[in-house]
């Protein structure tokens, strides 16, 4: 077949698999048939709902001013798809151009993309993970349950980890005027997402809303009653906590366990893809018909020196799928690249905070609007002399602009002589994030080296 007539079956015809119903899956699917794809395509996912949102599982939801079941995703177009819901995907035959699933069926494709995204990490000792009353957070069945039990008037709610869905699980609590108790291993809330300068402000913002804020400790065990309820947290300081109501906020792990064996290059820090999204083999060598969307996927950004990032975030599942889409039934000389500029938000305790850029590359980060006192104000973080990043407490109308910086490479320190800036913010700061050795909760940004597929390469930021 000649090339040309061959790009063109490509764009038009040919059977595209989509492993992941999810939000990225979804705008994929989308973006191939506006683009012209008229051929078969198939949507497989392993719970039995099509695409629904999910932040506001642990916000709207949660506070009871949305229906889980009224959490799906609105649809752009028609897709016409063949969906095999309820059904997970259980290993990938990338020779025989085969996916196969957990009730033994196998789905051939000519191009593959996949869009699995993140599960949430459930509490580590099994026994006691399986008490009544032990809850994650991440799907529309966790939050139907979860939003019962709160309902049923808990007398303490007991959040492991101060993360992002943490902090927000823990607002919602209080605004319903549930005792809650917060534990996180870290010195303060937001730390491994935004350094311990902005997690000072959120573990003031906790206190000031009634949380029990425990910082510097681990959960070293859950306690269960006679007949199998969680009683009580035990915590590394030696201190009991009696709630009947615990929620695990440890994070997420990438759902990528069904490609071992399969020749990608995937592992525990996601699925190495180029910055057009198509994924890698395990030598390092790009694929042509695999191509990776979302939060489960690995890739490089020019902006931020090359680094594999693997970003958690609403906006890059969408706008990596729509690129993923494209160049799937794209000849090469029309493929793009992916270079969204990753923007992060968060409601919480009656406070908006949004981010732009990549806060965990960041070394010093200066107060440029506001106040950390009065909890209103943009924080600009640098790396290496640039702009990498801003975050905003409540004063979302300069992001755009520090968006812009960002994308330029801005100098930092930020030298704005019009700027509304207040003693704090007249010089930078060590923005104190974690020994990057020491897990913490919250990151929506992983920073994962520059190969493809050298897994033991770790980004540690310069300290001065």
């Amino acid at each position: 077949m000649p090339a040309e007539q061959f790009h063109e079956w490509l764009r038009r015809e040919g059977r595209i698999v989509v492993v992941g119903a999810s939000l990225a899956g979804l705008r994929a699917a989308e973006t191939l048939r506006a683009e012209g794809f008229t051929g078969s395509l198939t949507m497989i996912g392993d719970e039995p709902y099509e695409p629904y949102d999910r932040p506001p599982l642990s916000k709207a939801v949660l506070l009871g001013m949305s229906a889980p079941d009224r959490t799906d995703l609105p649809r752009r177009r028609e897709i016409d798809a063949t969906w095999r819901l309820g059904v997970a995907a259980t290993g990938l035959d990338l020779a025989g151009h085969r996916v196969r699933l957990a009730d033994g069926d196998e789905v051939p494709y000519d191009r593959l993309l996949i869009a699995t995204g993140v599960r949430a990490r459930p509490w580590p000792k099994e026994e006691e993970a399986q008490l009544d009353g032990v809850f994650t957070l991440r799907t529309r069945d966790d939050a139907v349950r979860l939003h019962r039990r709160l309902k049923a008037g808990p007398r303490r709610v007991f959040v492991i980890g101060a993360g992002f869905t943490g902090s927000e699980i823990a607002s919602a609590c209080r605004h319903q005027g549930i005792a809650v108790t917060v534990a996180e291993r870290a010195d303060a809330p937001l730390v491994g997402a935004l350094g311990g300068v902005i997690g000072s402000v959120a573990a003031e913002l906790h206190r000031d809303n009634g949380v029990d804020l425990r910082t510097g400790v681990m959960v070293t065990g859950l306690e269960g009653d006679s007949v199998g309820r969680v009683r009580a947290a035990h915590l590394s300081d030696g201190s009991v906590v009696d709630t009947d109501v615990v929620v695990v906020s440890l994070g997420a792990t990438r759902n990528t366990e069904w490609l071992a064996d399969s020749g990608l290059g995937a592992g525990p820090r996601g699925i190495a893809c180029d910055a057009g999204c198509r994924a890698f083999d395990f030598r390092g060598i790009v694929t042509d018909d695999v191509y990776v969307a979302g939060d489960v996927a690995r890739s490089p950004h020019a902006l931020f020196g090359y680094q594999f990032l693997s970003l958690e975030h609403w906006g890059n599942a969408v706008a990596q799928a729509e690129v993923a889409a494209h160049n799937m039934i794209s000849a090469s000389a029309d493929r793009r690249p992916h270079l969204w500029v990753p923007a992060f938000w968060s409601a919480q305790f009656g406070v908006n905070i949004k981010s732009v850029g990549v806060p965990t590359m960041g070394e010093e980060i200066m107060i440029t609007q506001g106040s950390l006192a009065e909890r209103r104000f943009v924080g600009v973080y640098g790396y290496r002399g640039r702009v990498i990043a801003a975050v905003s407490f409540d004063n979302t109308r300069w992001l755009e602009f520090y968006e812009g910086q960002i994308e330029r490479g801005a100098p930092f320190p930020v030298e704005y002589p019009t700027m509304d800036r207040r003693p704090e913010g007249r010089k930078p700061v060590p923005a104190d994030f974690p020994d990057p050795s020491l897990p913490t909760h919250g990151a929506t940004v992983t920073l994962s080296g520059y190969s493809p597929a050298d897994r033991r390469l770790v980004f540690t930021p310069a300290r001065h």
